[in-house]
């Protein structure tokens, strides 16, 4: 768990990049040991694909972002 509150192992992650958040989000949901709902893996695969999933995935699955705040994509 201290890995994901110290700022340095947030060096490679690239919240532009698809792929660098998929990346990202596997390692502490790893370090949590966190049950994840069963859509973690579609999303991350679809994350994983590149951009052009990401646009599909906040079109396919808005209640994802729900209660995220405003500016949450």
């Amino acid at each position: 768990m201290d890995d994901l509150t110290d700022p340095s192992g947030l060096g490679d992650l690239d919240e532009d990049d698809p792929k660098s958040i998929a990346r990202w989000m596997r390692k502490m949901s790893a370090e949590t040991g966190e049950e994840m709902p069963e859509e973690f893996d579609e999303v991350m695969g679809r994350l994983e694909s590149g951009a052009e999933a990401r646009r599909r995935i906040e079109e396919s699955m808005p209640e994802l972002g729900e209660g995220l705040g405003a500016g949450a994509t």
